[in-house]
């Protein structure tokens, strides 16, 4: 907490006597928020500890500045912030907090119990994974503010891929899901045949939407067998890149450009590359 007050007050000397810090409103922040996240995002995948607790600081930055120039607004202040994401936090966590607790000063969590004992949230006991994030999706439509339907809370500016995990995900929280997953791998092979199907009449419009069809298909397969699929395709990215570097740079290396290689001298490379790993 003292660091935390250290920053704040640095942020509001920083607000009141810096050129750049002066000028800064919501709308010039929100693109460099948008990559002080992905930076982060991109710490994370590489698990590179030293980055992650750089970029967190820089995402706490941009949070905090938010608030201030909220604040000089009269609008609302960190600690509004942060007593709204508690409030939020201990309501939908009635398994963990007794409703007694969402404005209490001090909130206290309910004594842990074994799970075959564990506290009840809209009448049934809540024990697993699967169960709290049911109930949290409940929880949010039965809010004041919260949302009015079950996928409006998807942001709509999200990537592809995760915007269709999450999709999925919500569908499940309310119980829209197949019942075994194995029943997926049906799906994912009616949605190829469909592609390959447009894609041998030559329709662009057909394809790309059965393209759409498929990719969504895969992601729900990745989703019920526990698999992230914006970061198994971040891993690939990387993968490639690494091994497309190891071609080019014996290219620079013999001299020959990579335009003037055969198709074939390439794959000898990749495969060369795989072995690098």
């Amino acid at each position: 907490m003292k660091a935390f007050g250290r920053f704040l007050d640095v942020l509001d000397a920083l607000r009141a006597n810096c050129p750049w810090d002066k000028k800064q409103t919501n709308e010039s922040l929100r693109p460099n928020t948008i990559e002080e996240t992905y930076e982060l995002c991109d710490a994370l995948i590489k698990n590179d500890i030293h980055d992650i607790c750089k970029e967190l600081g820089d995402v706490l930055l941009h949070i905090c500045f938010y608030a201030k120039i909220a604040e000089e607004q009269e609008q609302f202040d960190m600690a509004d912030v942060c007593d709204a994401l508690t409030k939020k936090m201990i309501t939908r966590h009635p398994h963990v907090y007794h409703p007694s607790q969402i404005d209490a000063e001090d909130p206290k969590p309910l004594p842990y119990v074994p799970d075959d004992l564990s506290p009840v949230a809209n009448g049934e006991k809540v024990t697993t994974v699967t169960q709290v994030l049911q109930n949290w999706e409940q929880i949010k439509l039965k809010e004041k503010d919260g949302n009015e339907r079950v996928l409006s809370g998807v942001p709509a500016a999200l990537p592809s891929v995760i915007k269709a995990y999450r999709i999925q995900d919500k569908a499940r929280n309310v119980g829209f899901d197949w019942e075994k997953r194995e029943d997926v791998w049906q799906k994912v092979r009616e949605e190829l045949d469909e592609l390959e199907a447009e894609l041998n009449k030559d329709d662009k419009e057909r394809s790309t939407e059965e393209l759409g069809d498929f990719l969504f298909a895969v992601i729900n397969a990745a989703r019920l067998y526990k698999l992230n699929p914006d970061n198994a395709l971040e891993m690939t990215n990387r993968k490639f890149i690494e091994r497309f570097n190891y071609i080019e740079e014996h290219s620079i290396r013999v001299g020959k450009p990579l335009t003037e290689m055969t198709l074939e001298e390439m794959e000898e490379l990749w495969q060369e590359a795989k072995t690098k790993r």
